[in-house]
């Protein structure tokens, strides 16, 4: 099979693999030859894969979309992604990173928001009716 984990800015990884496992928001799965035709969204994780030749290798993910498509390609698109061969610093840094990245787009999410609705807010308060009669007579 096929695997390519791609970036807007890069191509992570392109090479062939026997099997890999992800992880969805319904938890973790794993993708063999002959898959079904297959597309789900990734959480923040890491991505392990084996080689033919029977190595382990890894990445992480900042979430993202995986694709199967013919049993024998593999497609995953995120935002970011970090490849290496040592589980456990992607684990502990690189994961931690994303989530305190995620975490941090939520709140500036929440605040652009509440600043939307405090100003509709405000163009409500003034237009409302009688307000406008009073000022043109």
């Amino acid at each position: 099979m096929n695997l390519h984990i791609v970036t807007p800015l890069a191509v992570v990884v392109d090479e062939t693999v026997q099997s890999l496992r992800a992880e969805d928001a319904s938890g973790s799965f794993g993708i063999w030859p002959g898959h079904a035709a297959f597309l789900t969204s990734l959480v923040v994780s890491v991505v392990s894969w084996m080689t033919p030749d029977g190595l382990s290798h890894y990445c992480a993910v900042r979430g993202g979309v995986l694709t199967v498509t013919g049993g024998d390609r593999i497609a995953i698109a995120t935002r970011e992604a970090v490849a290496g061969d040592d589980l456990a610093t992607l684990d502990q840094t690189v994961l931690a990173r994303f989530r305190a990245d995620l975490e941090e787009e939520r709140m500036e999410h929440v605040e652009a928001t509440r600043l939307q609705f405090s100003a509709v807010r405000q163009l409500i308060s003034r237009l409302q009716p009688g307000q406008d009669r009073e000022t043109f007579r």
